[in-house]
């Protein structure tokens, strides 16, 4: 991510992916470089007192855009951008908070996304590293593994069609130069051994060289860790072109959010309205916007999680809303059905407890076989996903159990019938393991919809 531009539907699989895969993650930020001397000028020209009274700046993609116009095209705002670079990489106390103020008008739009998405925001960006990298190089140079091609410092990795430059002819750095220190440090210091990086798959020979590097300093070892690059595709629109709004311009990350929390309210209000059968709703009115946020956000998540990562999609609001599709609205629905039936069979905790301590299960009907089947797939798919880095198929599961659950309900009776016991222990399983799996692709259940 980069610092001072709003984010765009494209980054939601990063916003999405990293949270849900990792253990430790950290949001590598572009908080660092060329760019910061841009915006640190114009933010001095635009707003000279900004330290005493912070600018209330709304869009972030304008105010850039303004900036990087005014760069392209004043020679002597591009010369001032150039030596604001150069003061914030030698440490100049105003410059420095300058560059923090800025750092912190894009935290604050950037915080709204990762709370309304319960995205986890653990930002380690590339000016962590700025201090190591002096050392960085000459260590790599120490072991012989720099050689100055057009007065860059450059690596040399077998296999890729360009070196890595660590350090650039005017002795400046470059995102290669942080991302060798941050693998360094990632290795090293944190003590990590098996690392994923979440980038777009565009990127994906970039960082395999980088691996390859550092093996070649011997930072890594195949045999102790394991390095992945997980790409992802892009967000197209219905159309198969690169998602856009109606006007031609990137579609804000926040206005999808809004516009899914927007669907999903008026899809819950037709249910208020509505006297068709198991087309009606048990919500009340003040409970409909909370609701509306929670389906919305699990229908984002959910759609761009179950795609395969590598795979461009095309994005659509009536597909991922779909209330009988593989959509997170039907496992929604599904999961409070589920709820719904164990509160019917008027059970309580104690009751469900001795139920599940002292009932032995039975099949009792072959469908039953097939939905218990289905649901002891689970710790599989989930060594799956953690070895091939495959969300999707932990997707294909959640709605797999879910359809079989539905399948259920037209074959046999689960209340009031000789079998009941044992068939609600069935549906106590396949719920556990809706919430688990909800959990681990970021949705949050409900118990009535």
């Amino acid at each position: 991510f980069f610092f001072f531009k709003q984010k765009t539907a494209y980054e939601i699989s990063a916003c999405l992916v990293g949270s849900e895969m990792c253990i430790r993650d950290r949001n590598h930020v572009g908080d660092w470089g060329t760019q910061f001397g841009m915006l640190i000028t114009y933010m001095y020209e635009k707003f000279p007192n900004f330290k005493e009274n912070l600018p209330n700046i709304s869009d972030l993609n304008v105010f850039y855009k303004e900036a990087k116009k005014q760069f392209d095209e004043d020679p002597e705002f591009k010369k001032k951008s150039q030596l604001q670079v150069v003061n914030l990489q030698s440490g100049d106390p105003d410059c420095l908070e300058a560059w923090k103020i800025i750092c912190q008008l894009s935290r604050n739009e950037y915080q709204k996304i990762y709370d309304r998405l319960d995205s986890t925001n653990n930002e380690v960006g590339e000016s962590f590293y700025n201090p190591m990298l002096p050392g960085v190089i000459k260590e790599l140079e120490d072991k012989n593994l720099i050689k100055v091609d057009n007065e860059a410092k450059c690596i040399f990795v077998e296999g890729s069609q360009n070196p890595i430059i660590a350090q650039k002819s005017d002795g400046g750095y470059n995102y290669a130069s942080t991302d060798l220190a941050a693998l360094k440090y990632r290795i090293q210091d944190l003590k990590q051994e098996r690392i994923i990086y979440l980038t777009d798959v565009g990127q994906e020979p970039h960082f395999k060289a980088v691996f390859k590097a550092g093996q070649m300093a011997n930072w890594c070892d195949p045999a102790k860790h394991r390095l992945d690059h997980m790409g992802f595709g892009l967000v197209l629109g219905e159309d198969g072109k690169r998602f856009r709004s109606k006007s031609g311009v990137s579609v804000k990350l926040i206005d999808l959010l809004n516009e899914a929390h927007n669907q999903a309210l008026e899809q819950l209000k037709k249910r208020i309205e509505s006297s068709q059968e198991g087309q009606q709703t048990n919500l009340k009115e003040e409970e409909l916007d909370e609701v509306a946020e929670k389906i919305g956000m699990a229908a984002i998540k959910y759609y761009d999680l179950k795609q395969n990562k590598i795979s461009n999609y095309k994005f659509s609001y009536q597909n991922m809303l779909d209330p009988k599709g593989n959509t997170a609205v039907y496992l929604l629905y599904s999961y409070a059905r589920l709820c719904s039936i164990i509160r019917k069979s008027e059970l309580s905790e104690e009751g469900l407890n001795q139920l599940i301590h002292g009932t032995e299960f039975m099949i009792t009907h072959p469908h039953e076989r097939t939905l218990a089947l289905t649901i002891l797939k689970f710790p599989e798919v989930l060594d799956i996903v953690t070895d091939e880095l495959a969300i999707h198929k932990l997707c294909d599961l959640i709605y797999d159990v879910a359809v079989k659950v539905a399948e259920g309900y037209s074959k046999y009776r689960i209340l009031n019938d000789p079998n009941t016991n044992t068939r609600i222990l069935l549906i106590l399983a396949a719920r556990d393991l809706l919430e688990k799996a909800f959990y681990l692709v970021g949705i949050k259940p409900l118990e009535k919809i």
